[in-house]
């Protein structure tokens, strides 16, 4: 066809259950034949109930625009747990018209906490005298009730939450594949539900509908103080089961009293950082299907707890999302049996076996062998990451944990009856399940594997909030982390709904003053401290990053209050109300020019803390003119200025030296626009010096590391750039490579060359803040960035930049409009050959480097003749193209 719509989205999902929204948002996919598509009207229907659109509940006409992205709806009050049908049409800028697209559908949830009628129950026996019932870590509960449907079914919905973690079943079958449910929030302020499609699981006569209760990060071990009950003491379910019959009518069955409750079954333990132990010969065949006998189980406790809190799920669900199959199996100096999944990566072990009865299988998990070769846990801390099955005999037996999960490469084998075959086990990814939407490769076999390190940092710790790390006492929401990675991760993956998510959560806990705690959900004690300087600053940054990234206003609209409530809290901070010189601060966490025995980097606390305070309040300024606060923008713009002025008479001097003499004191104030003129000039000269004169290598931690290439990149640099990025040795991205990592490191030599370890106290082999150098590499050298004044990728800028040492590289970005890419390739004669695909409904401003206009062809033809090149000039030492939607091949010789 011409002209289609496809690839329809509701709030970034396809065909949601249980959203809670009152007015979402629609976006589509155009896929055209012609080279510089562009929409010029749509028209969205909306039917309530109704795939054949019969009755309409919205109809927008042919509404004149190209917007097909945020569309939000407008018409008729949206009804409770109701499903809507919607469908587009699209006309180009020819007039041509698509045909309808498919339909898709999305499905209301209970749209407000009043409509829980269910009661929260709990299992009594955490109140009982036993000595079982003192342990802090207690076995899984079993809840369950029976229930016979009065007629024909027409469809059946199941609301659920917990305080712990929950597995819902009907009929002995899991209501679906999503894992650790209800994720993890700031709990005591906003608790998800889920909701699930139920109706092909039930039956005429009994059905039986139940659940699996662990506690999980609400009352578990959190953090590395050996904190428990975080959230509460008691853990708690709460259901509506609503069935709609075939004649309209319907029926309700909710949890209350009437429930029946146990803890006899084979889940003894489980808790998120120490494992699970689960006892085969104390399984309870058929608990959550007809039949069973429950006359031993106790009635459930009714709890008077709120709901009010209550919200529909959010981000995406977390699932297992790849299996991986162990490549070796080692005998260790020690004598341990030990299995090489080849990778490191976040989930557990499936395992099947042969045992007799009573048999104990051990399986420990860990990131690293030490340099022995012997199986390394020390980096652990306190979390036992131990799995421990007791077999019930009888033939073969599977086995796979419920409510943990583990990070590792390497699983010690205990307890095996003989040497263990390797097609028994399968190591079981599982991270937030959001969309993969960039990829990444070039000539260079290090690098390409560097990206891959990248990738599965951001799978490992994108497990339903953005984690430091997800192996040790930790696996917190660490707010530096996240900001300095949220660029990269949103071209690697979609994770607009799972940052949305996550920022509420930053609002809900950030405090009266406007402080915002180090790690949300805010997991660590009262007294710990709050608000530094980067870290603070997710609150600006990452809903920043998602406007740009997706084009996303609302998450501004949302956060804008947070936003300003923490530049408020900055300027209160200072002697003055333009540097921020006073509270507590990590620095440029890990920088390597620390002194002897400090985590901290040599970049003054003030400076770094003032550069970020400037920073977020231009971001301010930005979002309240975007929004339409013109009045706080002038302010913020004001406020901004007079920062940087505060910025220069503190720590510029009038010839242009800054007064901490580090890599990452240059290159803040290189990024965020401190310095100008000569003095930029000056400046960014001197990092680049800075840099050769370290032998082409870095010293910047957490703070500066996100930037250093772009600073220089940026401003005349990108040779030393490209050699940052291709040094081999330590302190280098590749030194981590060449040791065989194949996830990104805490600490740059978190294993030194001669094999120890950096310190046990805090090293994590799967920490992907370093990853943020993946921004570089996208936008830099592959090119692929979108325009600042028209985000999410309406509007691309592609500029790529060759360096040497590379032959070739490749970005690929499937964006809100469709799939954008940038490449180039160096040529045996020569020639550079460059290809760009600019997705319908876009366009694209491009740079081609060290090109002469006269020599550029596209696809063998002049430019003159090439369809879709709206503009082009020559420009200093490259070509200006203004491009339309399509894909295109340029090549010419290199010059310069």
């Amino acid at each position: 066809m011409e002209l289609q719509v496809v690839r329809l989205k509701c709030e970034y999902k396809s065909n949601p259950l249980g959203l809670d929204v009152r007015a979402p948002r629609f976006g589509w996919h155009i896929e055209a034949r012609r080279r510089n598509t562009n929409q010029s009207a749509y028209r969205i229907q909306v039917s309530k109930e109704d795939p054949d659109f019969s009755t309409l509940a919205w109809d927008t006409g042919a509404v004149q625009s190209d917007r097909s992205v945020h569309v939000a709806y407008e018409g008729a009050e949206l009804e409770p747990r109701t499903r809507y049908y919607y469908r587009v049409r699209v006309w180009d800028d020819q007039g041509i018209g698509s045909e309808w697209s498919a339909p898709a559908y999305w499905e209301t949830g209970l749209m407000d906490p009043s409509a829980w009628t269910a009661e929260w129950i709990s299992a009594s026996r955490q109140t009982a005298e036993n000595e079982e019932d003192k342990s802090p870590e207690q076995p899984a509960d079993y809840v369950r009730t029976t229930f016979t449907p009065a007629r024909k079914v027409r469809s059946a919905r199941l609301y659920a939450t917990a305080l712990g973690l929950y597995t819902a079943y009907v009929n002995g079958r899991r209501v679906s594949d999503d894992l650790f449910t209800p994720g993890w929030t700031s709990y005591n302020k906003r608790l998800q539900y889920q909701t699930y499609d139920v109706t092909g699981l039930l039956a005429e006569g009994d059905n039986v509908v139940g659940a699996a209760l662990a506690d999980g990060w609400y009352k578990g071990n959190l953090a590395w103080k050996g904190a428990r009950n975080l959230y509460g003491d008691r853990r708690a379910l709460l259901m509506q089961l609503h069935v709609k019959y075939e004649d309209g009518t319907e029926q309700v069955w909710s949890t209350d009293r009437s429930w029946r409750v146990s803890s006899a079954g084979p889940i003894r333990m489980a808790e998120l950082y120490h494992g699970e132990q689960y006892d085969a010969t104390m399984e309870m065949t058929g608990w959550n299907a007809p039949g069973y006998d429950v006359t031993r189980w106790e009635p459930a406790e009714a709890l008077d707890l709120p709901k009010e809190h209550l919200i529909a799920q959010e981000n995406d669900p977390t699932r297992v999302v790849e299996d991986i199959q162990p490549i070796a199996l080692i005998r260790t100096p020690k004598g341990e049996t030990v299995i090489d999944m080849g990778q490191n990566l976040v989930g557990w072990v499936r395992f099947t076996i042969h045992a007799d009865a009573g048999r104990r299988i051990v399986l420990e998990h860990a990131e690293v062998l030490d340099k022995e070769g012997n199986f390394y846990t020390a980096n652990l801390r306190s979390a036992k990451q131990r799995i421990e099955y007791i077999c019930k005999g009888g033939g073969a037996e599977t086995y796979e944990p419920h409510f943990t999960f583990q990070g590792f490469r390497y699983v010690k084998v205990e307890g095996w009856n003989g040497e263990p075959d390797l097609s028994c086990f399968t190591a079981r990814v599982i991270h937030t399940d959001m969309e993969r939407t960039g990829s990444f490769e070039c000539s260079d076999p290090l690098i390409n594997q560097l990206q891959h390190n990248i990738l599965w940092g951001q799978k490992g710790n994108f497990l339903d909030i953005p984690t430091d790390c997800p192996q040790r006492d930790e696996r917190l929401g660490w707010t530096g982390d996240a900001q300095v990675f949220i660029r990269t991760a949103a071209f690697n993956m979609n994770v607009a709904s799972f940052f949305t998510k996550w920022l509420r959560d930053l609002k809900a806990d950030q405090q009266a003053d406007g402080a915002v705690p180090h790690v949300i959900p805010d997991a660590l004690p009262p007294e710990h401290t709050h608000s530094s300087a980067a870290w603070g600053d997710a609150a600006v940054i990452c809903p920043w990053t998602v406007y740009l990234c997706y084009g996303d206003t609302r998450i501004l609209e949302e956060q804008y209050d947070s936003m300003k409530a923490w530049v408020e809290y900055m300027r209160r901070q200072g002697d003055n109300e333009y540097l921020r010189n006073t509270g507590f601060h990590y620095g440029d966490w890990l920088g390597l020019d620390a002194k002897e025995g400090s985590y901290r980097g040599a970049t003054p606390n003030d400076y770094i803390a003032t550069a970020f305070y400037a920073y977020s309040t231009e971001l301010l300024a930005k979002t309240a003119e975007i929004i339409g606060h013109t009045d706080d923008a002038e302010q913020y713009r004001l406020l901004y200025r007079r920062i940087v002025e505060a910025f220069n008479r503190e720590f510029v001097t009038p010839a242009g030296r800054l007064a901490a003499p580090t890599q990452t004191a240059y290159v803040l104030a290189l990024m965020f626009g401190l310095v100008e003129g000569d003095v930029k000039r000056r400046v960014a000269g001197t990092l680049a010096a800075m840099v050769r004169q370290n032998k082409d290598r870095l010293t910047t931690g957490f703070v500066g590391t996100p930037y250093l290439c772009h600073a220089l990149s940026q401003n005349g640099y990108h040779e030393t750039a490209v050699k940052l990025v291709l040094q081999k040795e330590y302190p280098s991205w590749l030194y981590s490579v060449l040791k065989g990592a194949t996830t990104m490191w805490e600490h740059w030599d978190g294993i030194k060359p001669d094999g120890s370890f950096w310190s046990t106290a805090m090293n994590s082999y799967n920490h992907y803040a370093y990853g943020s150098i993946g921004d570089w590499m996208y936008q830099v050298l592959a090119g692929l960035d979108t325009d600042r004044e028209t985000p999410g990728y309406k509007h691309l800028q592609i500029r790529p930049q060759t360096g040497e040492g590379f032959e070739w590289v490749r970005a690929t970005l499937n964006t809100m409009y469709g799939t954008a890419a940038s490449g180039w390739s160096k040529q045996p004669d020569g020639r550079l050959s460059v290809e760009i695909t600019v997705p319908p409904n876009t366009t694209a401003s491009v740079e081609l480097p060290q090109a002469l206009l006269a020599d550029v062809q596209e696809s063998g033809r002049e430019l003159a003749a090439a369809e879709g090149i709206l503009s082009r000039e020559q420009a200093e030492g490259h070509v200006r193209l203004s491009l339309g939607s399509g894909t295109y091949t340029f090549a010419y010789p290199i010059v310069g």
